[in-house]
Formats: structure tokens, C-alpha cells, sequence
């Protein structure tokens, strides 16, 4: 079995008297290999750069030597999706994030999807298993100091991603946390496949902004209910859903697939992921457009430092921990 891919961090090449680091653009990789599975992480933000199963791409990947575009495969943390203008009320000081969402003016997506992971020594030599661990310093905007561990793990059943954030600083820190990959059934684009999502509700939202204006049930917005399986055509759709259905064993599963069969599933424990932020991946640039589904299973709403609706908040020395697993999905016969 061959062991876990890793390329030194603190490796450089002198050019001149200035060094010149030899780590790849997106950060030290890190290979697993678990039966007809692969998975690529991406040390800067534990990213996961490609996940395949018998060389068939489950997920959108991007390049060795590339910067991260579009979130893919991003951990979000210490929140997923908005924190509107960026602005938040902390037990009554106003705090200011960076506004990294410069077209809507929201803080988007966490502080920690640009931080280089450091791997835990004790998986280095583990051919299906890493953990990456970084630490979130105060900041004007967040003044709590997080330690975050994402595992990576692959088995029969696909890639299983477990994050824990623990409150290692002063004061009660709010937290969320999310996934951001976006899931590819086959050939063809987004159009082209059909979609099983178990959610009841969704969150509307400002067609400018994307500013949350209140839950409704699906059936209240024309393309929007997906208990049962059905093409996705050409439907946008950049929304979060909630009320989501679960198995005997509290698990919720959103499946993608193409049209001969085969496809890609993500499932979750609704207990700690209620919500789930889906998105039809639209871009102005043809090549990026609507490559793969994005599924984001949250612990929490977009704009919960605002609304507070299912806000974790972590006392000093407190951990929460959440997971999602990625499979395949066989080709019928």
C-alpha cells in the first residue's frame, strides 16, 4: 500500500541571497489512496485539491500549481457563507470583518481558507488518513483564538472529512463551519444531471446581495423541491435549505447524478449540519460555468453572527466537532 504523498514545507531553493520556497502554489500536497479512491489535499487551507474514484472525478479539482479558484474544495471556518457588510454585534461591541466579497459587500466564507495547515506527524506514514492543524489568531474583527484540525480519512465507503474547532483563548467565540466542494456526477455540466435533495425549506434571499430575508417551504418557489429526484436543467439556484430529511440513523444524503446512472452522494448528520448551502455554480466565464454542483452542509445559516440561528459558541477550552462523507455512486447496469 503506498504511503501518504507529502513534500517538506520548509524545503527552498537559494537564488542569490534570497530563498525561494519550492512548495506549490496551492500549498503542501498530501496523497491518499484508499481502493479504486484518491484524494489530493492541498496544504493551504486543507483544501481538498481533487477527489477520484476509478480515475472518475466526484469532485471539480484545480491545478498543483494554481491558487484556489472559486472556494473549491475550501474549508470555511469560523463561519460558512455571509456575514452581511461584514459587520456583527459581539455582546454588544461591534466588530468589522474583512470584506472579501467586494461586489456584494459581505465578509464570505471564514478566515482560515488561506492559512497554510501544518500535517500531523503521526498520519505522515498513513496511506488513507491525514490531519492538517492550523490556529486562527485574534483579530479586531474575530478576538478569539480557535485551534482547527480537519482529518481526512478514506475508506470503502468514500472520503470522510471531520473538523474540530477548539477555543484555546479568552471569551465565548461563535463558530460555524462548512464544506465548499463542488460535486461533479459525470460528464456533461450542472444541466445535465438530476438532483436528490431531502429539504423541506429554503432561505430567500435579495437577488442583489444575497441578503437573507426568511425561510419558506420549497414548494413556494417554482423548481426549488428536490425530495425526489429530478433534472436540474438550467435552474439558478444559490440558496440555503434547511427542514432537511433524514435516515433511521439521523443521516442526510443529497445525491447528484448523470444520466446514465453513476453519480456522486454526500451525507451528513442533520444533528450537526442543518443546513445545507446549494449552488448551481453560474459564471460570465464559459469555461467555469456550472461545472459542478456545490454542496455545502452547514452548521449554521448565512448571516448567523447577525441572526444567531444555530450559532455554535464555544466557551474557553470547549471543542465542536462536524463531518460529511463523499462517495461514488455505481453506474446502473
Amino acid at each position: 500500500m503506498p504511503e501518504t504523498t507529502t513534500t517538506p514545507a520548509a524545503t527552498s531553493v537559494p537564488v542569490g541571497s534570497v530563498p525561494v520556497s519550492s512548495v506549490p502554489v496551492s500549498g503542501v500536497p498530501t496523497v491518499l489512496e484508499h481502493g479504486p479512491y484518491r484524494a489530493d489535499i492541498a496544504g493551504v487551507g486543507a483544501t481538498l485539491r481533487s477527489l477520484t474514484h476509478d480515475g472518475r472525478h466526484l469532485v471539480v479539482p484545480f491545478g498543483l500549481d494554481e491558487v484556489r479558484p472559486l472556494y473549491r474544495g475550501a474549508l470555511l471556518a469560523p463561519w460558512p457563507n455571509r456575514v452581511v457588510d461584514g459587520s456583527w454585534d459581539d455582546d454588544g461591541v461591534e466588530r468589522q470583518l474583512p470584506v472579501n466579497e467586494v461586489e456584494r459587500g459581505h465578509a464570505l466564507h471564514g478566515l482560515v481558507q488561506w492559512a497554510d495547515w501544518t500535517v500531523d506527524a503521526a498520519d505522515e506514514t498513513d496511506s488513507h488518513r491525514a490531519s492538517f492543524v492550523t490556529q486562527l489568531a485574534p483579530s479586531d474583527g474575530y478576538p478569539y483564538r480557535l485551534e482547527l484540525r480537519a482529518t481526512y480519512e478514506l475508506g470503502d465507503a468514500g472520503l470522510v472529512t471531520t473538523v474540530t474547532a477548539t477555543n484555546v483563548g479568552q471569551g465565548t467565540a461563535p463558530y460555524g463551519v462548512a464544506p465548499h466542494p463542488y460535486l461533479v456526477a459525470g460528464e456533461g455540466r450542472v444541466d445535465d444531471w438530476s438532483l436528490l435533495l431531502p429539504a423541506a425549506s429554503y432561505l430567500e434571499v435579495t437577488d442583489d446581495r444575497l441578503v437573507p430575508t426568511g425561510v419558506h417551504g420549497v414548494t413556494e418557489r417554482d423548481g426549488f423541491d428536490f425530495r425526489e429526484a429530478r433534472a436540474v436543467g438550467d435552474l439558478f439556484v444559490d440558496h440555503a435549505f434547511t427542514e432537511i430529511g433524514a435516515d433511521a440513523e439521523g443521516r442526510a444524503t443529497v445525491e447528484v447524478v448523470a444520466p446514465g446512472g453513476g453519480g456522486v452522494a454526500m451525507s451528513w448528520a442533520v444533528s450537526e449540519l442543518p443546513w445545507v448551502q446549494v449552488h448551481t455554480g453560474d459564471r460570465p466565464e464559459p469555461e467555469l460555468d456550472r461545472l459542478g454542483l456545490a454542496v455545502e452542509p452547514m452548521t449554521c445559516p448565512p448571516d448567523a453572527f447577525t441572526s444567531g440561528v444555530d450559532l455554535v459558541r464555544l466557551a474557553p477550552g470547549e471543542s465542536h466537532t462536524a463531518s460529511w462523507t463523499i462517495a461514488a455512486i455505481a453506474p446502473t447496469a
